[in-house]
């Protein structure tokens, strides 16, 4: 971004923007290597600010790049590739000199090159380092990648297939591009968001955020108004409110659809798209990350013929993945499945899917009602969230159907007090439900760059691995490369306590026991718990210690 980062910290601490201590602080956790966009990002300074200081100190003018008019033909006289190369947006020509903008300006050595570079005299002004981007992007873009992306890209809107046009407006340009970036990264969530001075697009990867972008805050407005026209159902004049809609695309040839949603924020709307892939639907249980033992324990559970297997975790565990994938498991043309969701995530073929609309009484308890009437074998629930629910699920478990749905606990057997804490008589816990699988996802560690390491005392001691079965095992690491992008990491895969309710866990369930005294019993009856199961994918090479310890900081067993 600049070139003596030292030197312009040193100005604005002359120019009374930053103190010493602000300065001292980012250096201690630069953002991306960089100093200067730590202290950017933590709000002690802006880019206009440092632009206005750079521009003083190199005797140049400071320019609002977005709102200067350049002609065509003045952007003719910088040839693309030497636009992108050096970062210079040509503003205007009298004849004699060009006028060119650059981010800094006491860029020394860029400065003696550009003229050689460009055959003509310049006269130099100083605009944003996110301007410079916006217009190399808008003005400069790499014409093969804009074809390039017109063919992997395509909407899917009411009116019909709408691809990516290389003569697009900037704005639909630039949508476009987030959502090919964010798919090929491999994101689950995209997340655009208006700070106090800039518009921040953030993708969240294997469970962590990366930050991919900052851009001018007055693109803020067009951004949203772009992905909520991709939406067709979110209103564009709606600023102050709430709205949730989706998008369907086609990119490289899959289908993904996005899941919308709009939040006023004090700095504008914020915007959080949750992409699905629709590939997800076909996972088997191993990509889920059952190993042999517990996936063919699985497989017997979701081919019972009645009762209730709940998957319990906290929001992002997976709980809907791994639902699905079950359904998808059982979908067979003599079995009549029925979802109820809110709202519904994936479309799947074969099986009726209803949305929950609570502002039309269409709530989960009273859709599971309506659904009873219609003799269904296997019934889904997106979520079990009062008594009432609850109660009707398990009347329908002890009628016969097969019922799945999910529950925000952190354990397995932790769910029993749940269950009846919400109201649900403890024998009918007992009848009606066959398993609880609680889980959470871990990373998957890159199988280009993975590579043999020894755990250090703490991590055998925090896993309960002995030296000797370190040696006797697989155990890697994170590296980084190109391919997970320096992380180690590529995809997650889950980890997973099965809590089979026998006879002899009926009877325990019945006792009234605490949390703990089930959890402890459950244990002696042979169940394995998140960590253990984490353990054994860590022996394997799955995933690595560090990972299996921070997900699973709350087991104590």
């Amino acid at each position: 971004m600049y070139s003596n980062e030292e030197f312009i910290s040193q100005i604005l601490v002359e120019g009374e923007l930053l103190t010493e201590s602000d300065v001292e602080l980012a250096k201690s956790q630069p953002l991306e290597g960089s100093v200067i966009q730590a202290l950017i990002s933590s709000g002690n300074v802006s880019e206009e600010q440092i632009t206005q200081t750079i521009a003083a100190n190199a005797a140049v003018d400071a320019i609002d790049l977005i709102r200067t008019e350049i002609p065509e033909e003045v952007l003719a006289k910088v040839e693309p590739e030497v636009a992108r190369r050096y970062r210079v947006i040509p503003i205007a020509d009298d004849g004699v000199y060009l006028t060119v903008a650059v981010a800094d300006a006491l860029d020394f050595e860029l400065l003696d090159t550009l003229p050689h570079v460009l055959g003509r005299e310049i006269n130099l002004v100083c605009a944003t380092p996110t301007a410079i981007s916006t217009y190399l992007q808008q003005f400069y873009a790499d014409e093969a990648a804009a074809e390039s992306a017109a063919d992997v890209f395509t909407v899917i809107g009411q009116d019909g297939e709408e691809s990516v046009d290389p003569n697009d407006a900037p704005i639909i340009k630039l949508a476009s591009n987030i959502l090919i970036e964010a798919f090929n990264m491999g994101a689950s969530d995209i997340h655009i968001e208006p700070m106090e001075t800039s518009l921040r697009i953030r993708y969240r990867v294997d469970g962590k955020l990366i930050e991919a972008a900052n851009h001018p805050k007055r693109l803020l407005p067009a951004v949203i108004a772009r992905f909520k026209v991709m939406s067709s159902t979110m209103s564009i004049a709606e600023k102050r409110m709430p709205q949730d809609g989706r998008i369907q695309m086609r990119i490289a040839g899959k289908e993904v659809d996005l899941r919308v949603s709009s939040v006023p924020s004090n700095h504008g709307e914020s915007l959080v798209m949750r992409i699905l892939d629709k590939s997800a639907l076909l996972l088997g249980l191993p990509q889920l990350g059952f190993l042999s033992d517990d996936q063919a324990t699985f497989e017997n559970l979701v081919t019972l013929p009645d009762g209730i297997i709940l998957v319990t975790g906290p929001t992002g565990s997976g709980k809907t993945t791994t639902l699905y994938a079950c359904l998808n498991y059982i979908n067979r043309p003599d079995r009549k499945i029925i979802t109820v969701e809110d709202p519904v995530e994936y479309e799947m073929p074969g099986i009726n899917q209803v949305m929950v609309k609570a502002d039309i009484g269409m709530t989960f308890s009273n859709a599971l009602r309506a659904m009873l009437r219609q003799a269904p074998n296997v019934i889904m629930l997106g979520e079990i969230r009062d008594e009432e629910t609850a109660n009707i699920a398990i009347q329908a478990s002890l009628t016969g159907h097969l019922v799945f749905s999910t529950l925000h606990t952190n354990d397995a057997p932790g769910t029993v007090a749940r269950l009846a804490d919400i109201g649900v008589k403890r024998f009918l816990i007992a009848s009606a439900v066959r398993a609880i699988i609680a889980q959470r996802l871990v990373r998957k560690l890159c199988s280009e760059c993975k590579a043999p390491v020894e755990l250090n005392d703490q991590e055998m001691r925090m896993l309960n691995i002995d030296r000797a079965r370190a040696l006797d095992s697989h155990i890697l690491g994170a590296q980084g490369c190109d391919r997970c992008r320096g992380s180690g990491y590529k995809g997650r895969i889950g980890i997973f306590e099965i809590f089979n309710v026998d006879d002899e866990v009926r009877h325990l369930i019945n006792q009234d026991l605490t949390t703990p005294q089930l959890r402890k019993r459950a244990r002696e009856l042979g169940m394995r718990t998140m960590r253990e199961d984490g353990i054994r994918k860590v022996l394997s090479g799955m995933t690595s210690a560090e990972e299996v310890i921070s997900v699973t900081m709350s087991d104590g067993d």
